[in-house]
Parts: structure tokens; C-alpha cells; sequence
């Protein structure tokens, strides 16, 4: 009996012993898988930290600012080289395309001073004039004449005729287009002594296009007149009178000057022309010092007023001069 007892209490005892190993081994199995997956999940986040650092290094290294972007594409050598003009480099493009790029729309405006001055020319004047822009010309008695050829409307000849007559000389802004299509009036007004200016290749806002477009549209007229009439262009008009500051930055760059305008009138519909008599007071009612006229020559009445109204402003004490090209 006291033999079974003691067996018994044995058998208790191994059973406790099992049971604690059994406890003991789940504890120890359960603590690894724990270990196991704190680990895996640590990889899994170190590989998420991993993934993402580098994605943001690749979109640093890929985001690239529009100013850099600008001056790899016109630095490059797919872009058009400027001929007789230097290059820019990519450190002067990098300064220019962080200038505002705001659009303004050129007009005198009707407010003029004592004499007679439009004083949103003055204002303008004081504001560009660092870029090589000329809004109105130095306080003096002098009359300046330009005149813009966005097509030829066949009152060109005329306006020469007239100008030779006059002893005068002009600015003649012209598009690619009308150089192409008019090669002998272009090559009138060199060998009569005016200035032909660049008015762009394709007519279009500036401030609207990205910068590289605006260099290629505006080099491509420059190299044009360089290789077809050993012509190299000196001045430049914005189309429709639109700029920034950023692109009167590039044109300064290219080693030109800007010009603008103190008087013009609504002269450029040829099916809306004013008469003779309104042409002619208009134009010389608005004179003043300085002035830089923008006349476009496909008007009828420009063109017919055209030695009258030099004549007045002769009478008037005004000398008629060609722009003087730095």
C-alpha cells in the first residue's frame, strides 16, 4: 500500500515536471515567433524608410528648377548659336529666368506733362531703362520715326520714296515672314542708310512661351538677316508691345536695345483707316521731345500724310532723326 502511495506521489511529481517543460517550451516557442516577426517587421520598416529616401533623392535629382531646365535647353547643342551675338551662359540664364515673368501690354497712355510728354513713357523709362529699353528718347527737340512690317500691304516703296525726298532716315521693324517674302525692300532700306529691327520670327507674346522658344524665335530672325544680306540686327520690338522683365533681361543679353514707343495711334487696320486729315493732326498734334513714333506701314493715310507731317515738325522746331544705335 505505502508502495503504491509512493509510486503514485512519483508519478504526480513527473507530471508536474512535463507539464512545467511543456509550459516552459511554449513560452520559449512563443517568445521566438514574438522575436521573429518584431525583427521582420523592423526589416519591413527599414525597407519602407529605405524606398522612400531614395525616391526622394531620385525626385531631388529629377526636379530639376525651370531656370536650370532653360539654360540646358538654350545651352545645348541642339539649340540655334546666335550669329555675331555672344552666348549665354547658363549662370546669366539661371539670373534671368527668376526675374518676373509678368506680362505687360505697352501703351503711352494720354497723361503728359508740360511738354507735352506722355508721363506713362517718363515712368517707363525710369523703371526698363537698365535693360537697354527706350520708352521716350532725351529731353531734346528731336523727333525719332519707326515704323513696323508685320506684312507688306504695298505702301513701302512709298514711305522710302517719301523719306528719301525728306532726307530723312528710319527704324523698319520687320518679322521674319517679311523678310523672306520682301528681300528687295529689305535691302532698300539697308542701302538707303535706315535701321532694319528684329520683330521677331513668328509674331507671337513672349511673355506667354517659355524662354527657350522665346531665344529660338528670336535668334532665328537675327541669323536670317546675318546670312541672307550680310545684316547684323541691332534692335528689337516686342510683338503687340507684350514683355517682361524677363525677356527685356534675355534681349539686353543678346546685345540688343529695345524700343518702344511714345506715340502711336490705331493706324494698323487697313480696313479702318482714318482720313488724311485726322492722320495728320493726330500724328502731329502728339509731338514732344523725345518723341519715338510708331507708325505701322501698312496704313493708307500714314503712308499719304507721311511728308507733310515732317514737314510740320520742322516747321515746328523738331529736327527728324535716325534712332542712334549704341
Amino acid at each position: 500500500m505505502a508502495r503504491r502511495k509512493k509510486r503514485n506521489n512519483l508519478l504526480k511529481i513527473a507530471i508536474c515536471f512535463f507539464i512545467a517543460a511543456l509550459l516552459l517550451l511554449t513560452a520559449t516557442v512563443f517568445l521566438f515567433i514574438k522575436i521573429n516577426n518584431t525583427e521582420i517587421s523592423a526589416s519591413s520598416d527599414n525597407s519602407y524608410i529605405q524606398v522612400s529616401s531614395e525616391s526622394s533623392s531620385k525626385a531631388e535629382s529629377t526636379n530639376v528648377s525651370s531656370a536650370q531646365q532653360v539654360s540646358s535647353a538654350v545651352t545645348s547643342s541642339a539649340a540655334p548659336k546666335p550669329i555675331n551675338i555672344p552666348e549665354i551662359s547658363k549662370e546669366t540664364l539661371t539670373r534671368i529666368t527668376a526675374l518676373s515673368n509678368k506680362k505687360d501690354g505697352w501703351g503711352q497712355g494720354t497723361h503728359k506733362d508740360s511738354l507735352n510728354r506722355p508721363t506713362g513713357s517718363l515712368s517707363a523709362q525710369k523703371k526698363y531703362g537698365k535693360y537697354d529699353a527706350k520708352f521716350i528718347m532725351e529731353n531734346e527737340k528731336k523727333i525719332y520715326l519707326t515704323f513696323d512690317e508685320g506684312y507688306e500691304n504695298g505702301y513701302t516703296d512709298n514711305i522710302l520714296d517719301t523719306l528719301k525726298e525728306k532726307n530723312v532716315k528710319a527704324v523698319f521693324f520687320v518679322t521674319l515672314s517679311y523678310a523672306k517674302s520682301n528681300p528687295k525692300l529689305i535691302r532698300r532700306m539697308i542701302d538707303e542708310g535706315h535701321i532694319v529691327g528684329n520683330h521677331s520670327s513668328k509674331h507671337f507674346s513672349y511673355p506667354e512661351k517659355d524662354l527657350q522658344t522665346v531665344y529660338e524665335d528670336f535668334i532665328g530672325l537675327h541669323n536670317y538677316m546675318v546670312e541672307k544680306f550680310d545684316y547684323e540686327m541691332k534692335l528689337f520690338r516686342f510683338p503687340s508691345g507684350e514683355y517682361s522683365e524677363r525677356t527685356l533681361a534675355l534681349v539686353q543679353e543678346l546685345g540688343y536695345e529695345t524700343l518702344f514707343w511714345s506715340y502711336a495711334y490705331k493706324d494698323w487696320d487697313p480696313d479702318k483707316q482714318p482720313t488724311n486729315e485726322e492722320a495728320f493732326n493726330k500724328i502731329t498734334s502728339n509731338a514732344h521731345p523725345g518723341a519715338l513714333y510708331l507708325l505701322h506701314a501698312v496704313s493708307k493715310a500714314n503712308t499719304e500724310v507721311l511728308g507733310s507731317v515732317i514737314d510740320k515738325f520742322r516747321q515746328d522746331g523738331y529736327s527728324v532723326e535716325l534712332y542712334p544705335v549704341k
